[in-house]
């Protein structure tokens, strides 16, 4: 997209403490989503705006929780905000419900009913926890495994070690969005899950229809493969945010709830520019 004078205001975020803060507009799309205080104990104290803003700062940025800027609440504070909404799911509710609005303003229905399958191999860490190598891309680390709708919203993720094979984690990517995504069963995929194994698996897993889009090898140079790049494109906007450069996490839990966040942070500024 050119950046013209028209545009460029859509984009600007000058009048924001940081960058990565919410506007009015992203909070007010998040806010009706947040869990609601506890009707025993001691009354709410922290602002759960200041909490998103800090993870998404964390997201943004890159930063380490002990770098976090003191203008946020305590990091030991915010996170244990991020372990509480990761156990509980709030964080993949928040994503379903962001892509089901984003999905009917584009004229949409709410439910996808196909969708592209891709997976991303990025290296960990001295933190430790699962990992492997991926002997094709020659990385060792862990494999986000991603569901996008034809759109480039994520509805599906499962993160494991990067020596699984496309193929094999696939099952487990495609058992993620039966129930949340029942008209999702069309999806397209890569040379890399073709094969009879994967194929003979799918009906042990649901009524999925699985269409393989290979490149042509008469083709010279790059060529845009159908529907592939809707994947692709979607795996740049997460990269967007630098926490994802690497996947510096123990757990695959936590792994993928820094993923639900850099989508997050992307369907609220879509929703609200628009």
């Amino acid at each position: 997209m050119p950046w013209t004078e028209i545009t460029r205001p859509h984009y600007e975020r000058r009048c924001l403490r940081y960058a990565s803060d919410l506007t009015d507009a992203e909070w007010a799309l998040v806010a009706p989503l947040m869990p609601a205080p506890n009707r025993i104990g001691r009354p709410r104290k922290t602002d759960l705006r200041e909490v998103v803003n800090a993870l998404l700062y964390l997201a943004s940025a890159g930063s380490a929780w002990r770098l976090l800027p003191k203008d946020f609440p305590p990091f030991s504070t915010v996170q244990k905000y991020f372990w509480r909404w990761r156990d509980d799911g709030l964080l993949r509710t928040i994503n379903n419900e962001l892509v089901m609005a984003a999905r009917e303003r584009e004229g949409r229905e709410a439910s996808p009913s196909a969708g592209v399958i891709g997976s991303q191999s990025v290296k960990t860490t001295e933190s430790g926890g699962i990992r492997g190598f991926d002997a094709g891309k020659k990385i060792m680390g862990r494999k986000r495994h991603i569901v996008v709708d034809t759109l480039g919203m994520m509805v599906g993720l499962v993160v494991h070690a990067a020596d699984i094979q496309d193929r094999d984690g696939a099952p487990a990517v495609l058992k993620s969005i039966l129930t949340r995504w029942p008209w999702l069963r069309h999806v397209f995929a890569d040379g890399g899950y073709a094969g009879p194994k994967l194929r003979g698996a799918l009906p042990k897993i649901g009524s999925f229809t699985m269409q393989i889009i290979k490149r042509s090898d008469s083709a010279k140079g790059f060529e845009v493969l159908l529907r592939r790049w809707v994947v692709e494109r979607t795996f740049a906007w997460l990269g967007r945010c630098r926490r994802l450069a690497k996947d510096f996490d123990r757990t695959i839990a936590s792994s993928e709830a820094w993923v639900y966040l850099a989508n997050i942070r992307m369907l609220t500024r879509r929703l609200a520019r628009n």
